[in-house]
Parts: C-alpha cells; structure tokens; sequence
C-alpha cells in the first residue's frame, strides 16, 4: 500500500508541476509581444471560433503557440468574445491586449485626403484607389454621384463637398462617404450663407459655392483670399467679366493639355468667362471653408485686376494700364528665371 500511495503521490506531484508549467506558459503567451514586426492589418470575419482565430492567427505569423492560445482562451473566456471586424495590430500589442481589442469591436480607421481645389472626379479616383471602401458607384458620371447622394441638380454635384481627412472603417462605401462630406459642406454653407456680408451679388448659395470654387483655384495664399473676392465682386457690381483662366479650363475638360492659348479664351464654352458674363453654371472645384468666407466677406477694395507676381502671390490693380504693367512684370521675372 506504502508504494502505491508513494507512486500516485509522485502521480499528483507530476500532475501539479505539469499544471504549474502549463499555466506558466498560458501566462506568458498572455504577456508576450506579438510577433509582428510592423503595424499590419486583421480581418476577423463572422463567426470565427476560437479554434479559426488561433489558426489564422498563427498563419499570419502573429503568435505562435496556437495550443497554449486555445487554453489561453479556455481559462479566459472573456477574452473569447471576439467580434468581426478588421483591426489594427502593432509590435507593442500583447497577446492579452490584442484579443482585448478584438473583444473591444474597435476596428481600424483609415484616412481619406480629400483636397480642397481638386475636382470631384479627382476624388472619385481617389476612394476608387482606396482598398478598404466599399465601392458601389456603376461609374464616375456626376449624374450617378448626384442619383446615389438624391441631389437633384448634377451640375451641382460639384463643389458640394467638404475638403477634409476622413476617417472610415473597412467595408465603409463610397456613397457613405460621399454623403458624410456634401452634408458637412451643407452644414458649412449653411452657416457661411447665414452671416454672410450685406449686399453681395448672390442669387443663392450655390452662387457663393461657385465664386469660394474660383477664389480656392485663383490663390494658395490664405491672406490674399478676401482681395481676391473683392476684384471679381466688383466686376460682377459693374457688369464686367470675370475673364478667370480656371473656368476657362474647367470648361474644356479633357482637352485642356497644360497651357491656355488665345484661342482657348476665345472659344466659347458655359465655364468661358472670357466670353459669358457673370458667373458659369456651377463650381470649378471643392472650395475648402477659407474660400466660403472670403466669398461671404470679400475685401472693401477698388481692384478691378490681379495678376501672379512670380513669387507666389499676386499684384492688385484698380486700371488697366497698370495692371499691363504688372503683367509685363510677371512676364520679366518668368523670363530671368528661365534664363538661370
């Protein structure tokens, strides 16, 4: 009896060294650093057991001890309670505190430049290019973009849109994402349109939205944008033309190579501004909010012409004559400098 007692004592010993040892490296995978060496990103996908997600886990070569993680699981169900998602894992994550992550339901959020001065077909290019967004869209026709967001108007489809960083999670669509910006820019407008100066020629807000797209496409320099407006409302004022190179362009589409002829200012289009009087028909581009406030507060000035200065701004002029002469300017410096 001595010896059988003896041998199942050496039994249980055994048996609790081997428990011992087995906890031990439960909790050590717990603490454990991932094995990523970089930020990389996870699918979970519904319905994934436990099982699954220790194999995928493993094959993606973010643990590696895919038995001890199904006990890990096991003494810890809490931890088991994974939801579909797509996360982010980085190299500072422990095991506890990815599965904690995964638990949390907190996907990963993706940024999405949409730049102010661009075209709303520069930024169809650009969710088109993005992997994680859902695309829905059939084509890039404003006339589908306006049919998906229920804006009646396509031709207002562009400018209708706020320039920001948009943070989306994976599977997020295109339309989604077209919605949440035109209803920011709305909310924008709307605010914009209510303190507006007094007397301002604006039938309605898509005029303010049309003249934000020109100032946003006529100068970078934030503090030129106020004169800027101020030259194109004062010829408006007077029934002058705007005779602006970028709706010139806008209006030629895909023809327009780079460079603006004479013969492209004489040619007429409904952007020519050259040519119509007024305002065109619609925006030229996404105007960020700057441009909506220089629209809505223009400068008090009696510049009737602006011209680039080869150092990145322009010079202002109230006649003709001397906005020639400013224009000869321009055209000297251009000349040194590629005389370099």
């Amino acid at each position: 009896m001595k010896k059988i007692a003896g041998v199942i004592l050496i039994l249980l010993v055994a048996l609790g060294l081997a428990a011992g040892a087995g906890v031990w490296k439960i909790r050590q995978l717990a603490h454990s650093h991932l094995l990523i060496k970089e930020e990389i990103i996870f699918t979970l996908k519904a319905g994934t057991g436990r099982v699954v997600l220790g194999k995928q886990l493993y094959d993606a070569k973010v643990i590696n001890r895919p038995r001890v993680f199904q006990w890990l699981l096991y003494l810890k169900p809490e931890l088991a309670k994974v939801k579909a998602g797509t996360y982010r894992f980085t190299p500072q994550m422990t095991v506890s505190e990815m599965l904690k992550l995964l638990v949390s339901g907190k996907e990963a959020q993706f940024p999405l430049r949409l730049v102010e001065g661009q075209r709303l077909s520069d930024w169809l290019k650009v969710i088109q290019a993005s992997p994680w967004i859902k695309h829905t869209l059939k084509d890039n026709d404003y006339a589908t973009v306006a049919a998906a967001l229920g804006i009646e108007n396509a031709q207002q489809v562009e400018g209708w849109f706020y320039p920001d960083t948009w943070l989306y999670t994976a599977g997020t669509s295109d339309v989604a994402l077209l919605k949440r910006a035109h209803q920011r820019m709305v909310s924008a407008l709307d605010n914009v349109w209510k303190g507006r100066m007094d007397g301002l020629p604006y039938k309605d807000k898509a005029e303010l939205v049309i003249m934000a797209s020109i100032i946003e496409k006529e100068t970078a320099v934030p503090e030129e944008r106020d004169r800027v407006a101020s030259v194109f409302i004062n010829r408006l004022r007077i029934g002058m033309r705007l005779q602006t190179d970028p709706t010139v362009i806008y209006g030629m589409g895909e023809s327009y190579n780079g460079k603006l002829t004479r013969r492209d200012l004489e040619t007429p289009t409904a952007y020519n501004t050259y040519v119509i009087s007024g305002m065109p028909p619609g925006a030229i581009a996404m105007p960020g909010e700057a441009s909506l406030n220089a629209a809505a507060h223009p400068a008090k000035t009696p510049y009737l012409y602006f011209v680039a200065d080869g150092k990145g701004g322009h010079t202002f002029n109230t006649n003709l004559r001397d906005h020639n002469q400013s224009v000869r300017s321009y055209l000297n410096v251009l000349r040194n400098k590629d005389g370099q």
